[in-house]
C-alpha cells in the first residue's frame, strides 16, 4: 500500500529489462478499480529476474529491489511527496544548492479527488555475484534491514547497509565447486535467523546463524526429494527400514527415518544411489543393499550398497542387527562415481591410486568425486549428488524395446521384466536368475506392453498385467514357470487398459486395477467342480468407481482385526482410498488436498511393522513429503477411522 493514499501499487516485470509500475485506482465510486500503469523503472540490462519490497522503519518510504540477469541488483526509493516539483536540469544548478539524484514522479488520483503525489529514485545499485540473480528478499531483524540475494553463480548473498548508508555484502553461503547449478531463489525465516535457498535439481539448502557466534552461518539438515513425477517405489524387505522411490528426474533416490539425538524420528533422504541420463521407469529391490532398476531404455542396471552408505545409514537410522550389511562392510568397495559422459556408476575402493610415476598421461587427473564420509546427520545435497551413489555391479541385456515393468522374487532369486510392446513376441515376460545373470524362461502370455508384474509372497506364482486388456498368473513347477490362468480380453470383468495389480500377503488372493474404474479381487478356488478342471482363481469381489481410471493398489501387509483383507487403491486424479476387502467398505478416504494431485503410479505397505503405513508416489512432482516429490506416509491401526490425514510435520 503506498502511504497516504493507502492505493495497492504492484510491481511486476515480463520478458524484459523493465520493471513496470501499476497502481490499483477508483476515478469515481461508480467506477470499478483497476490497474493503471504509472511509470517504468530503467536501469537493467538483461531480464529482471526478482522483486521484493519494504516499508523503511520510522518512515514513509518504501525500497523496492530488483534483480537480473545482468548480475546486478538495483534498489529504488518510493517516497511521498507534498507536491510535484520540477527538477533542475544539472545546468541549472547553483554552485551553493546541493545535488540531489534524480527523480520520477506520478500520480495517483483518489476516488473522492484527492491526488497523491510520490517520487522515484535510484538508491543504489549492488555487485557482487558472477552470474544471473534469480531472487531478491527483504528481512527487517534488530531494527536492520537486511537483503539476500540467490544467484546461479551458487552463492547467496546477504546485503546490509553501513553507518554511512552504502549497502555492503555482509554474508555469503553457498556452495564451491561440485555439480550443482546454483541457486533460484532464497528466502529469510520471519526472524531472520535462518537462510533458505533452493536450486535448479528440486534441492533445499538451510544455514542458520550460530547463536554464540553471531555472523557464523552453519548448513543445517533440511527435507528434500525428487524434482519430478515419481514412477515407482520399493520398501527395503529385509525391515522396511527404508524406502527407494525412483522419478522423471532421472534419478533413484533411498529415504528412511533418522533417529535425532534427541529421540525423535523424522525422514530424510539419506541415499542417492543413482543419477542417470534417461528418465527412470522401474524399480525393485533383491534385498536391503541390492537393487535393480530400468530408465526409458532397453538395460536392466544391478546395484550393490558400498561400504560407505552401510556405515551411515546404520550409524543414522540405528540398525543394530544386519548380518547382509556385515558382508558388504567387509567385501564392498567404499563408494562410487560417475565418469565424464558416462552412464554407469564405477566402484571407487579405499586405495587405487597409483604412483604418479607409473600413471600413464590420460590418467594424470583422475575423474573420482567419492570420498568416504562419516555423517551425523543426514547428507546435504552437495553430499547426495557426489558421495551416495551406488556401484553397477551388472547389466542386463535382452529386451528390444524400452524397459516398463520389473518384479524380484520374494528370496531375490529371481527377476521378472517386461517392456514396451506392440506384438506378443515383444510382450514376452523374461525371467532372470540373479546367481548367473542370465535369461533363464521367457513367459508369453500378452499382446502389448505389460504394465505391472508382482510376485506372490510365497514365489509361487507370478501375476502380470497388460495394455491388451488381461492379466496373466503363473504357477512355479520345478523350476519353471507355467501359464495357468489367462483373463479373456473380450469376455473377461475389465474393458479397459490393467494397470494395476498386488498380491495379499498370504499369497491366497491378488487384485487388479483398471482404466474402467473396477478393482477386482481374486482369491484361490478349488482345483475341480464336477470333475470339471477350472481357473486356480476366482472373483472374490469388484468394486467399481464410475468415472474414475484406477492406478495403483495394494495389500496390508496383515489382516485387520476382523479378519478382512485391508486393500489401498490409487486413482488418476490423484486420490487414495482404503477399503477392507469382502463388501468393500470404505474406511478412509484421502483426497487431492492430502494426497496427490495427479496420477498416482504407485502403492506399498510398508513391512515389519505393528501399523498400517503406507506409501505411495505420483505423476505430480510434489516434494518428498513436506519439502520434496511425491511420497505421503500414512498411518492407520483398525480401531481408528483415521489417524492421519495428512503428511506427518516430521517430515
Amino acid at each position: 500500500l503506498l502511504p497516504r493514499s493507502n492505493a495497492v501499487m504492484l510491481a511486476y516485470t515480463t520478458d524484459t529489462d523493465v520493471v513496470k509500475l501499476c497502481v490499483r485506482q477508483k476515478r469515481t465510486d461508480a467506477d470499478e478499480a483497476t490497474f493503471e500503469p504509472v511509470e517504468q523503472l530503467k536501469g537493467h540490462c538483461d531480464w529482471v529476474r526478482g522483486l521484493d519490497c519494504i516499508q523503511l522503519p520510522d518512515s514513509e518510504d518504501w525500497l523496492l529491489a530488483s534483480s537480473s540477469q545482468d548480475t546486478f541488483i538495483r534498489l529504488w526509493r518510493i517516497s511521498p511527496r507534498a507536491s510535484l516539483q520540477k527538477q533542475k536540469e544539472f545546468k541549472e544548478i547553483l554552485l551553493e544548492e546541493d545535488i540531489t539524484l534524480e527523480e520520477r514522479t506520478f500520480t495517483v488520483r483518489a476516488a473522492d479527488g484527492a491526488e497523491y503525489h510520490y517520487a522515484l529514485s535510484l538508491e543504489s545499485v549492488l555487485q557482487g555475484h558472477e552470474g544471473w540473480v534469480y531472487g531478491v528478499h527483504f528481512c527487517m531483524r534488530d531494527g536492520k534491514l537486511h537483503l539476500l540475494s540467490s544467484s546461479i553463480d551458487k552463492s547467496l548473498t546477504v546485503w546490509t547497509p553501513s553507518e554511512s548508508g552504502v549497502w555492503v555484502e555482509s554474508v555469503r553461503v553457498g556452495e564451491v565447486g561440485g555439480s550443482s547449478l546454483g541457486f533460484y531463489g532464497g528466502k529469510f525465516s520471519p526472524d531472520g535467523s535462518s537462510i533458505i535457498g533452493h536450486g535448479f535439481q528440486g534441492s533445499f539448502h538451510l544455514w542458520r546463524e550460530d547463536a554464540e557466534q553471531p555472523g557464523l552461518w552453519k548448513p543445517s539438515t533440511i527435507l528434500g526429494g525428487h524434482f519430478g513425477g515419481v514412477r515407482d517405489l520399493a520398501w527395503d524387505p529385509a525391515g522396511g527400514m527404508y524406502v527407494v522411490t525412483l522419478s522423471a528426474d532421472q534419478t533413484t533416490r533411498i529415504h528412511a527415518p533418522w533417529s535425532r539425538p534427541e529421540g525423535e524420528e523424522t525422514w530424510h533422504e539419506l541415499g542417492r544411489p543413482q543419477v542417470h541420463g534417461y528418465d527412470m521407469q522401474c524399480l525393485t529391490l533383491l534385498s536391503r543393499y541390492r537393487l535393480a532398476s530400468a530408465a526409458e531404455e532397453k538395460i536392466i542396471r544391478i546395484f550393490q550398497a558400498p561400504s560407505n552408505f552401510v556405515q551411515n545409514f546404520r550409524a543414522l537410522c540405528g540398525v543394530v542387527t544386519d548380518p547382509e550389511g556385515d558382508a558388504v562392510v567387509e567385501s564392498n568397495p567404499m563408494g562410487a562415481s560417475v565418469p565424464s559422459l558416462g552412464l554407469s556408476n564405477k566402484a571407487v575402493f579405499e586405495v587405487e591410486t597409483p604412483e604418479t610415476d607409473s600413471r600413464h598421461i590420460k590418467d594424470m587427473y583422475p575423474e573420482h568425486y567419492f570420498s568416504p564420509i562419516a555423517l551425523d546427520s543426514p547428507p546435504a545435497e552437495e553430499t547426495l549428488m557426489q558421495n551416495t551413489l551406488w556401484p553397477e555391479i551388472q547389466k542386463l541385456y535382452g529386451h528390444g524395446n524400452e524397459l516398463y515393468a520389473i518384479a524380484s522374487s520374494p528370496d531375490g532369486a529371481l527377476i521378472a521384466s517386461g517392456c514396451r510392446a506392440t506384438s506378443t513376441d515383444q510382450a514376452q515376460i523374461l525371467l532372470w536368475d540373479t546367481a548367473s545373470w542370465r535369461v533363464v524362461q521367457q513367459l508369453t502370455a500378452h499382446q502389448l506392453t505389460v504394465t505391472q508384474l508382482a510376485f506372490a509372497p510365497d514365489g509361487q506364482h507370478l501375476l502380470s498385467v497388460s495394455r491388451d486388456r488381461t492379466f496373466s498368473v503363473f504357477r512355479r513347477v520345478s523350476s519353471a514357470f507355467e501359464l495357468v490362468m489367462r483373463s479373456d480380453k473380450t469376455k473377461g470383468v475389465h474393458t479397459r487398459i490393467i494397470w494395476c495389480c498386488d498380491w495379499s500377503h498370504d499369497s491366497e488372493r491378488f487384485a487388479t486395477g483398471s482404466r474402467d474404474g473396477k478393482v477386482v479381487a481374486w482369491k484361490a478356488a478349488n482345483e475341480e467342480s464336477n470333475g470339471a478342471a477350472v481357473a486356480p482363481f476366482e472373483q472374490a469381489g469388484v468394486l467399481e468407481l464410475k468415472n474414475e481410471s484406477i492406478t495403483a493398489v495394494a495389500f496390508g501387509r496383515r489382516k485387520l482385526s476382523d479378519g478382512r483383507y485391508l486393500v489401498a487403491v490409487g486413482l488418476e486424479s490423484g486420490v487414495i482410498k482404503l477399503y477392507a476387502l469382502g463388501q468393500w467398505d470404505l474406511l478412509l478416504n484421502i483426497s487431492e488436498d492430502h494426497a496427490h494431485h495427479l496420477t498416482v503410479k504407485r502403492l506399498s505397505f510398508r513391512p515389519h511393522v505393528e501399523q498400517h503405513q503406507l506409501a505411495s508416489c505420483g505423476e505430480d512432482g510434489l516434494p518428498f513429503a513436506a519439502a520434496c516429490v511425491e511420497i505421503c506416509l500414512f498411518e492407520r491401526n483398525c480401531a481408528a477411522k483415521q489417524v492421519c490425514a495428512r503428511r506427518p510435520p516430521s517430515w
